[in-house]
């Protein structure tokens, strides 16, 4: 298939949230949390790319989140698109998906690997009134803590969600300071029954899935997905 660019918007320092169809389907069908690929031939050498879906199923309509990587080959042929470009796309692939039953749920992201969730949350917050959810998000500056109106919003509406951003490099900042580890006891609590959602840097990922195993986690309560 190809998917046709509608429109960009930079959200942060190299940072964009893009908008594309796909004009050959009336629906394009994924579970939230899902990513698709894009394959694109880049002076003479055929690429791939992986990237989670930044929204929910919406007719043939479907967002992402992506940061510039000035050294890379993919992300600048992104960043050059303009609106009406098309691109080769194959999926959706991926189980990074909220699993069920439902259970009290610790979601933990860096960077744009908050994309996914950005997906996740709404609707499932809306069927699962019954348990907790907290989403711990950690950037180095404000600016980095990406759509964090719209997930304050959702903290405002529902009382099962809470949104704890903290920054690594904070500047008049009043919020949480430091990596997304720092709080993981706090976010857990006393009880080990919940899923663990983790999506960013594979330091952090395995990280995390260390010190959860070492707290009795079992490798089923722990759903990853790396960016790197």
């Amino acid at each position: 298939m190809r998917a046709r660019l509608l429109e960009w918007r930079e959200i942060a320092p190299e940072v964009r949230h893009f908008v594309f169809e796909i004009p050959e389907v009336e629906q394009f069908s994924f579970v939230p949390g899902q990513f698709v690929s894009f394959h694109a031939d880049i002076n003479g050498q055929q690429f791939t790319r992986a990237y989670s879906i930044a929204s929910a199923p919406a007719g043939n309509r479907f967002e992402l989140c992506l940061n510039l990587v000035k050294e890379g080959h993919f992300s600048p042929h992104l960043f050059a698109l303009k609106p009406g470009d098309t691109i080769a796309i194959t999926g959706p692939f991926g189980t990074f998906v909220f699993r069920d039953p439902a259970r009290d749920s610790l979601l933990i992201a860096t960077g744009t690997g908050i994309a996914p969730f950005r997906a996740m949350l709404p609707s499932r917050l809306a069927a699962d009134p019954a348990h907790q959810y907290t989403l711990l998000f950690g950037a180095r500056y404000q600016h980095g803590l990406l759509y964090s109106e719209e997930f304050e919003a959702l903290a405002s509406r529902f009382n099962n969600f809470r949104f704890w951003p903290t920054l690594t490099r904070p500047e008049n900042w009043t919020g949480r300071t430091g990596r997304v580890q720092a709080h993981l006891a706090d976010a857990l609590g006393v009880s080990r029954d919940q899923n663990v959602y983790l999506c960013g840097l594979k330091a952090m990922v395995d990280n995390i899935r260390l010190t959860l195993k070492s707290l009795g986690f079992d490798r089923k309560q722990i759903v990853y997905e790396k960016y790197d």
